[in-house]
This record gives structure tokens, C-alpha cells and sequence, in this order.
């Protein structure tokens, strides 16, 4: 408190009291015993009065004492139960948790996970994925810099994820927790399975089997690849201590149409104590048409590579490049993409007015755009011979198909000529332009429809550059390959807008996150954002019928599923108020990966440990990971001084104490006859 302040409080003595004694002793007329009581009162009213009004700042000090947190976390995933060791994590859990040493020493907490994490008490074992991955992310933005150990109860075997060894930081020393039998015990897994996932009627797909073998002795096996009751692929397979593993390497023929499913199997003679990961179902769509794609450009460029790759990622899409001068005719391609056209491609225009084939006109630098203004009238070109870098903006309301924005607006710019752009007619914009930040409202990405023909516009070179800044923000080219397939898509096809539009896969793995999107436009083919969507699930054998709502999700509704038993199933999407309706059917396979481990990740949990300077224990040893955590010197308590400055106009009490002063003044003078 500043000498200030002092010298205030001290003249509101004097003032309080000075008032007080000049009205009830100096100015008064009687001399009654009640006027000391009367006198005080307005002392106290006076001079909390002024108090308020000087508003002292009151400091107050503390100690806090700041334990190191200690978290416990339990896999709570199905492993652990197919493991046998749900009563081994129970009870480890239980004798750390409840540590009275422990807790004196940590501020322990606990948690769980399985595909999520969170905090949790109770574990029920039922997790369908094991991500330790998660834990790592979980802890950095939970305890940041703060140093402090973890102890993990799990049988380290991660099916979703990236790898968990790095992604501890430092500043964590984790103490794995081993749970599970650690006996070697034979076994043969089919551990993974790559197949397309499209093939072509009447053709042959390839499918690679990776097969392995946990063991000692030498040993043979019979593989198959079977289809119901009818099996495909059948050989021999022999194994030793040399050789744990094998790859089989064999092409199927695709002669039904529609989804088909196929099981992998590995047998034996030998008694395994696990037989569930014996074989694995996979399945493949078996389609009998193809869309033909033609690149038509002039010049080479690192865009018409990036182009055809992506392109070609869904197997449904052939891409051929080639040159102006080469097309006689157009009616082997379902999609024209136009790269940078110039007066060299006028008999390419022609042939696509004749044949009513889609376009994509892509321009840049190299583009005569004199010679496109001739050639269409959906956009007008009026460009110099400056070039330009053009940044990207996502337009939310574009609606003429679902699509994410994938961060356009962190991609790198595209090159077009400086110059003004103006749409004409009914143009959609899924993106548009800005340069050095200031909006043109001019399209970098356009759609038409007149009709049954549409066309799309990508004004600018270099979007090859996009898909790699796509590949640096998610390690994968999957999404913007998804997002150029959904270009590729809507410009194949050339059925009339539907006002339900419902995307979902054909078949998912059992455990696998399944997801339903739909998009309901209204008469105008505007995205209803009032739209009431609900989907009933039928599985077709058990006929057990569940029934769920779709929630709005940006541009669109989206529902997601768990717990679906393997099995066939049909749906149906409904929009309540226009009674429009949308009905399909997909697969869960029966896989459940948690039932693939036969051991604990034993050689796993330990690099983990090494890696985070901890070290890795076994249920018998966990009084001597109790008596470590209790004996680490690294990990001590921090007393912790907390300075509170408050204000005193903060303090209601003191008003309630002023009102109450004043009102008792009130009463006694008016109950004495002094008013």
C-alpha cells in the first residue's frame, strides 16, 4: 500500500469522525446515550463511504504446492480382452491408482484410449482401433514443457496411427506397462492384403498376400484365395526359423459385375493358439465401363503429369494425351481437357461442338485467349501481356457438388496473364481470385451447365504445385486426388441434376469409420440449409432396422455409423418435407483387427521406453515401477507463491455493510423522535 493511499485513509478517519462527533455531540441539542451508538454509525457509513472512493488495491499471498502430474493410461482397446489380460490392466490400474505414496508425491491422473482418447476412471475394453499415437498428441497440448512421467498399461500392438516410438517428446518419460502372455507361440497371420479398388469386367486384378510365420521349427502351409463356397488360388507354402514370411503375388478374374468379396486363408496341420487371424476378406467393385479422358495440348508441362496421375488414381479413368493435330475424332472420350488452346486447336473446337463432348479449359501464360473468347461465351477475356500470381478464395455457397476446401487459400498462386475476366450466363465459382490480398471477384476454377453440357474453366499454369502443398499438409495426395475426381466426375456425366445427392462406399472393414454424406438442393438447385435428413439401415440377413438423422456439415449432411456387425446392408435417405428419397446398399466386412495379436509389441514398448529414457516393466514388477517413480529425485513438488491484488470496490460486502449502517441510523433516530 503506497504512502498515498495511507495518508488517504488516515484523512478519511478524521473526515468520518469529524462528521460524526459535529452532528451527534457538537450541533446536537440533547445529550442522549443512544447518540454514541448513532455517532458510530455514521462513522462507519461516512467512512466506508470515502474508503470506497480512494479504492484501495488489497494484496493478498499464498502458497500453493505444485505436484508433478503422473498419468496412468489404460488401453482400453478389444486386444486387451482377446489377450486375456482385462483383469491383469484392471488390477495394475488400481494398485497405482490408488497409491497413497503416489499420490502424496504426484498429482496423478488417469486415462484412456482406444481410436479416441480422454480421461476416464472405468474401462470397458471394447475400443475397436489402438491408436498410442493419439496419447503422444494428447500430452503435448495437455502438459506442453512441464516434465513428468506416464505410465501406459497396454500390449503395445497400434492399428491405427503413425508410428508411437517418436512421437513422445522428451520432456515425458514413459514406463510401458506390458500386458498379455509374452510366450512365443506358433502361429500364421495373413497380415495384409493390397488389391485395387476397382477392376474391370472380363479382366484380371492383381492381389499381393503378405503372409507371415511366428516359430521355430520348419513348417508347411496351404494358402488360398477363395470366393464363397469356390476357391480360386490354391498353393503350398513352407516356412523356417530363416524364413518368417512370404509374398504372394497372383492375379484373379473379375466375372461378376458389382461388389465381390474374396477371403485369404492360410491353413495347417500345426495347432496355433490363435486362428482368428488366419484369414482376412477383402473385397473389390467389379465395374464394366471406363472413362476416357483425353489431354489435348501443345507444349509440354509439369500440370498435364500431375494431371494424368491424378487423374488415374481411381481406376475407373483412362488418360490420353496427345496433340491437336492428332484428333480425327472425339467419340472415344467422355471428357476433353483443353491445355492452354490456341488458334492450333480450332479443328479440336469444331469436332467438340459436333460430338457435345464435356470440356476443361485450363489457361495460362502460353493461352490466346483472342482466339477462346472466339470459341465460347461463358467467360470474356480481356488480357495483357504481363503475367500475374493469382491467389485462391473458397466459395462455401458453391453447390453444384460436394466438395471440401482442401486450404486453398495456403496454396501457391497460379500464372495467368494480368487482365479482367467476366463471366456471362449462369457461371458457378468454386474458387475465385485475389491478388497481393485484394479480391478481383474474377474465377480462378468455373463451372457451367446449359443443359446436357458442362464445362469447367482453371484459370492458371502450375497446378501441379497445388497437389504437392496438398501432400506437405496431409503426408498423402489422396485428398486433392479426390477433389480432382469430383471435377472429373461431374464433367463425365451429364444427367440432370438430382435434387438428392448421396455419397458412400460400396464396402467397409468391420471397426472401419463409416461415413454418409448427402446434399439436398432445393427448386433453384440452391443447397438447403433447412433440409430434415434422416437414413434407416437394414442389415439384410438379421433384418435388425436402426434409424438415424443426418447432420449439416458445412455443404452437406453427413451421418456416421459404429458398431455395425459384418453383413450386407440396405439404406435409405429421406428429406422429410419434400418426401425425396435416395436408396442404395454397402458391405461391412468381417475383420476385426484387434483379434490379429497373438503376443504383446514387447520389442516395440521397449524402443519406446529407451526412447524417453523410461524403462519397461511386467505386471510382477509393479512394485518396482512404484518404487522408481517414488525414488526419482527429477520429480519434485514446487511450492508456488500466488499474489492476488483485488480492488476493495470489488467487495459487495462493504455496499451491504454501508446500507445496513444507514438504514439502522434511520430506524434508531426515527424510534427516538430525532427526525
Amino acid at each position: 500500500m503506497t504512502t498515498n493511499t495511507l495518508f488517504l485513509l488516515l484523512l478519511s478517519l478524521v473526515i468520518a469522525s469529524g462528521f460524526s462527533y459535529f452532528q451527534y455531540y457538537y450541533n446536537a441539542k440533547t445529550k442522549l446515550k443512544v447518540n454514541l451508538v448513532l455517532a458510530f454509525l455514521r462513522f462507519l457509513s461516512i467512512f466506508l463511504l470515502l474508503l470506497l472512493l480512494i479504492n484501495p488495491i488489497i494484496t493478498r499471498k499464498s502458497l500453493e504446492i505444485i505436484k508433478t502430474p503422473l498419468a496412468i493410461v489404460v488401453d482400453n482397446s478389444s486386444s486387451i480382452e482377446v489377450l486375456k489380460a482385462k483383469t491383469t490392466s484392471l488390477e495394475l490400474f488400481r494398485q497405482l491408482y490408488k497409491n497413497k505414496e503416489l499420490k502424496e508425491k504426484f498429482d496423478v491422473q488417469s486415462y484412456q484410449f482406444d481410436s479416441e482418447f480422454q480421461t476416464s476412471e472405468k474401462f470397458d475394453f471394447k475400443g475397436k482401433q489402438t491408436n498410442i499415437d493419439l496419447v503422444a498428441k494428447n500430452f503435448k497440448s495437455i502438459f506442453k514443457n512441464n516434465m513428468f512421467p506416464s505410465v501406459i498399461i497396454t500390449d503395445g500392438n497400434q492399428t491405427t496411427g503413425n508410428d508411437y516410438i517418436f512421437s513422445f517428446q522428451k520432456n515425458n518419460t514413459v514406463f510401458p506397462l506390458v500386458v498379455g502372455d509374452t510366450t512365443s507361440f506358433l502361429d500364421f497371420k495373413v497380415n495384409h492384403v493390397n488389391v485395387n479398388k476397382y477392376a474391370f469386367h472380363k479382366n484380371k486384378f492383381p492381389v499381393e498376400v503378405f503372409l507371415q510365420y511366428s516359430g521355430s521349427k520348419s513348417v508347411n502351409a496351404n494358402f488360398s484365395i477363395s470366393q464363397g463356397n469356390t476357391t480360386l488360388s490354391k498353393e503350398n507354402i513352407s516356412f523356417s526359423s530363416n524364413k518368417k514370411s512370404a509374398i504372394i503375388t497372383l492375379l484373379l478374374p473379375a466375372e461378376k459385375v458389382g461388389t465381390q468379396v474374396f477371403k485369404a486363408t492360410i491353413s495347417s496341420n500345426e495347432k496355433e493358439k490363435n486362428t482368428y487371424n488366419n484369414s482376412k476378406n477383402f473385397a473389390i467393385d467389379i465395374i464394366d465401363q471406363k472413362t476416357n479422358v483425353a489431354i489435348v495440348s501443345l507444349i509440354n508441362h509439369p500440370d498435364i503429369g500431375m494431371l494424368k496421375r491424378a487423374i488415374e488414381t481411381n481406376a475407373q479413368r483412362k488418360v490420353t494425351i496427345i496433340k491437336p493435330s492428332q484428333i480425327k475424332t472425339l467419340e472415344d472420350y467422355n471428357l476433353v481437357v483443353l491445355y492452354q488452346p490456341t488458334n492450333e486447336f480450332k479443328t479440336v473446337f469444331d469436332n467438340i461442338k459436333t460430338s457435345g463432348v464435356n470440356t476443361l479449359i485450363i489457361t495460362g501464360l502460353n493461352t490466346d485467349f483472342t482466339f477462346l473468347n472466339q470459341q465460347q461465351n461463358n467467360l470474356d477475356f480481356k488480357m495483357s501481356a504481363q503475367k500475374e500470381d493469382y491467389l485462391s478464395e473458397y466459395n462455401s455457397e458453391f453447390n453444384l457438388f460436394a466438395i471440401d476446401n482442401l486450404g486453398f487459400e495456403n496454396f501457391p498462386p497460379l500464372q495467368n496473364p494480368f487482365g479482367t475476366i467476366t463471366t456471362k450466363g449462369n457461371v458457378s465459382i468454386l474458387l475465385s481470385s485475389t491478388i497481393r490480398n485484394i479480391k478481383t471477384n474474377a474465377p480462378i476454377l468455373a463451372f457451367v451447365e446449359n443443359q446436357n453440357k458442362r464445362s469447367a474453366f482453371l484459370l492458371g499454369e502450375n497446378c501441379w504445385k497445388w497437389r504437392l502443398q496438398s501432400h506437405v499438409e496431409n503426408q498423402s495426395f489422396e485428398k486433392f486426388d479426390l477433389f480432382i475426381d469430383k471435377i472429373i466426375q461431374f464433367l463425365t456425366s451429364n444427367n440432370v441434376r438430382k435434387s438428392l445427392v448421396v455419397e458412400h462406399e460400396n464396402f467397409y472393414n468391420s471397426g472401419e469409420y463409416i461415413e454418409i454424406s448427402a446434399q439436398y438442393f432445393n427448386k433453384n438447385y440452391e443447397f438447403d440449409e433447412k433440409a430434415k435428413l434422416t437414413i434407416s439401415i437394414k442389415n439384410t440377413k438379421t433384418k435388425q432396422n436402426k434409424n438415424y438423422d443426418l447432420l449439416k456439415r458445412n455443404t452437406c449432411y453427413k451421418a456416421n455409423f459404429d458398431g455395425l456387425i459384418a453383413g450386407t446392408y440396405d439404406f435409405l435417405v429421406k428429406e422429410i418435407n419434400s418426401n425425396t428419397s435416395y436408396s442404395g446398399h454397402f458391405e461391412v466386412l468381417d475383420f476385426d483387427i484387434e483379434k490379429q495379436f497373438v503376443n504383446p509389441d514387447v520389442n516395440k514398448l521397449k524402443q519406446l521406453a529407451s526412447e524417453t529414457n523410461g524403462s519397461l516393466f511386467y505386471p510382477n514388477q509393479v512394485e518396482a515401477l512404484i518404487k522408481k517413480l517414488l525414488d526419482d529425485e527429477n520429480y519434485k513438488s514446487v511450492q508456488k507463491e500466488i499474489i492476488k491484488k483485488e480492488p476493495l470496490i470489488d467487495w459487495t460486502w462493504l455496499l451491504i455493510l454501508i446500507a445496513i449502517s444507514l438504514a439502522s441510523e434511520w430506524f434508531i433516530r426515527k424510534y427516538n423522535g430525532l427526525l
